[in-house]
């Protein structure tokens, strides 16, 4: 959708109206047909006529504490009723402050998003301009919210995407277009490379496919000649058969989605590059998938690390720490970020914790901890730190290797999960880890089946605007 501010709106033309709970004095203005059915509750709407026939939509935002959900009103709106738009629509604004706009654009956008991108039959997508009319000069924040609503809907794609065709030389692929469309470096580091530099780990992993592991390191200088200010790893596991420690068949279909964490960093790359960010930024894609085959890594081997720290094969279903290792060694060893941020759909033992309502936050840095939590709450996208003690070091000691990659036992399998990451960091002290697995993916209103929730992006979006 296109989206263009304005100063006035016409009253021959439909219209959006945001209406806070029990607040339809501006409804009023617009039509005299308000019915007692409707009081403005959040994600609620109701479609009244205005005095030309033009359709109002009264979109309930509901209370104060409703703010930080605001886009998933928008987004409900536009999926449930954009079948019925008409080319242009107008969005009465005035009532929302700036952080409220940018989510109801957001929202906006998101509800846009078709999943069924495979069928036979396509659902013709009709480009609908939405004229905004707000307080002031809103031309930046609608311009920035329709660029993260966009970016949102290209990874939800990327997360739905079936396995068969979602290979780690697509995501490749799908990297190095996006650079060069947005003037950012992309480098892609295949089996050959991979084995020259050491990369151990992540062929271990890819071993039982026949779609080989790539490693996509993206890079956006906005400062020439600075270090680098922040620097994502993603796990890109493409599909997850959990390996020789093979997965239960029930649910074992949604394992495609487990390279989200890999598309959250590759679509902040993608959106610090088209924003103009005053930032150097540094994102590596570990990509394999874990497949069963006669070549597949084993429980009990022993294998070698991006580190050099050799790893006991416990679990080959605890894939996702292996390329994650690598991952993190190699840009911290290549290119020095003052911060180190890494995201993974990682672990069940997260979701038991949390379940779908927040990510796991793992990080030595109360500063860091503390500015995520902070923007998490107030954007929607919620993170619950959980401990690092050394205590859970001993999990992952081994007889025969540096360490072993499971600890076996049923408890505490999020933080040794992390305390395992911890150990190919270099003691950095700016990392952290965020578990996703909770809200990556899941059921929603937008599909009959679990899919994609785009978590992740305005996190670190908002996250990554503090150190500018």
């Amino acid at each position: 959708m296109k989206y263009i501010p304005i100063e006035q709106l016409d009253p021959e033309k439909d219209l959006i109206l945001p209406c806070r709970k029990n607040q339809l004095d501006l409804l009023k203005k617009f039509t005299a047909n308000v019915t007692p059915d409707f009081e403005g509750e959040h994600a609620t709407f109701q479609t009244f006529y205005g005095k030309g026939g033009n359709r109002i939509y009264a979109l309930g935002i509901g209370e104060e504490k409703d703010a930080v959900k605001i886009d998933k009103a928008f987004q409900k709106l536009c999926f449930d009723t954009k079948k019925y738009w008409k080319a242009d629509m107008q969005l009465q604004a005035a009532a929302l402050n700036e952080e409220e706009l940018q989510k109801a654009v957001i929202g906006l956008e998101m509800g846009t998003y078709q999943i069924g991108s495979f069928k036979t039959e396509q659902k013709a997508a009709t480009e609908t301009e939405i004229q905004v009319t707000g307080n002031g000069d809103i031309t930046r924040v609608i311009n920035e919210a329709a660029l993260i609503g966009t970016t949102i809907n290209r990874i939800k794609s990327l997360i739905d995407a079936p396995a068969n065709h979602k290979t780690p030389e697509y995501l490749g692929s799908w990297a190095k277009e996006s650079a060069g469309q947005n003037q950012y470096k992309c480098t892609l580091l295949g089996k050959s490379e991979l084995k020259e530099q050491g990369f151990d780990a992540v062929l271990a992993v890819g071993r039982g496919s026949e779609n080989p592991p790539v490693v996509i390191v993206t890079e956006y200088i906005a400062k020439p000649g600075a270090g680098i200010d922040i620097g994502l790893v993603g796990k890109g596991i493409t599909f997850d058969t959990g390996g020789l420690s093979i997965k239960p068949s029930q649910n074992l279909h949604y394992m495609k989605s487990d390279m989200g964490g890999a598309a959250v960093v590759l679509g902040v790359v993608e959106l610090v590059a088209r924003m103009g960010l005053n930032i150097n930024i540094v994102g590596v894609v570990a990509s394999a998938e874990n497949a069963v085959d006669s070549k597949s890594y084993r429980p009990g081997d022993v294998i070698n690390s991006y580190s050099k720290k050799s790893i006991e094969i416990i679990d080959t279903d605890a894939e996702g720490r292996l390329v994650l290792a690598d991952g993190l060694s190699y840009i911290i060893k290549q290119f020095q970020p003052h911060q180190v941020i890494d995201l993974a759909t990682l672990t069940g033992s997260v979701v038991r914790t949390l379940a779908y309502s927040a990510a796991g936050m793992f990080t030595n840095d109360t500063e860091m901890a503390t500015s995520m939590s902070d923007i998490g709450n107030r954007i929607n996208e919620r993170v619950w730190q959980l401990p690092l003690y050394e205590e859970f070091e001993t999990d992952l000691q081994s007889d025969i290797a540096d360490l072993r990659n499971f600890s076996g036992k049923p408890i505490a399998g999020a933080i040794t999960a992390a305390k395992f990451l911890q150990a190919f960091t270099d003691d950095h002290k700016h990392w952290m880890h965020l578990d996703i697995a909770g809200v990556a993916f899941g059921d929603s209103h937008y599909a009959k089946m679990k899919s994609s929730t785009g978590f992740g992006v305005q996190l670190i979006l908002e996250y990554i605007k503090t150190l500018i």
